[in-house]
């Protein structure tokens, strides 16, 4: 497991900051999904509350744990920062002091009506950083060769003698 930066952290964190969870089904076909309760606990393993037992992600969760797969989950700021965390699921926990804190999360947040199947556990292993710059500046750094046809015309008419 690798510690989420603090910058990392305090976004998951903040209510207004979108959480999306990738998963993928038997076949391999990718499931997003939004997951705003997702959250950082104290020992710094990702969490969130699962409603239906029998959703898509349940059960692409129980898979990737049966055969040691990732998930991915991308989070975007209200400044439109945006970092993603791959990670792998390891507990779907039923009962206990964290179910009971995140099912009285669930009813204050929806009523008396709120379910909770399960909170889902995973530990994240990389974490990068989806800006732009960010994004750009790696892939130069990986691949300093590869460029755009239309880029490289236009560098190389920026450097030659006129």
């Amino acid at each position: 497991m690798v510690a989420l930066p603090p910058e990392v952290v305090e976004l998951i964190k903040d209510k207004g900051t979108l959480k999306l969870l990738a998963t993928t089904d038997e076949h391999g076909n990718p499931h997003a999904v939004v997951k705003g309760s997702l959250t950082v606990l104290d020992d710094g393993h990702l969490a969130y509350r699962e409603t239906l037992e029998s959703s898509q992600t349940n059960s692409n969760l129980l898979r990737s744990i049966w055969f040691d797969k990732k998930v991915a989950v991308t989070i975007v700021g209200a400044n439109r920062e945006s970092y993603q965390i791959k990670g792998k699921p390891y507990r779907y926990v039923i009962n206990g002091s964290l179910y009971k804190e995140f099912y009285l999360a669930a009813r204050e947040r929806g009523g008396p009506d709120s379910e909770l199947a399960g909170v889902w556990l995973i530990a994240p292993e990389e974490v990068r950083t989806q800006s732009s710059k960010a994004r750009k500046e790696e892939e130069e750094r990986k691949h300093p060769h590869v460029r755009h046809y239309d880029r490289a015309v236009y560098l190389s008419r920026e450097q030659s003698p006129r």
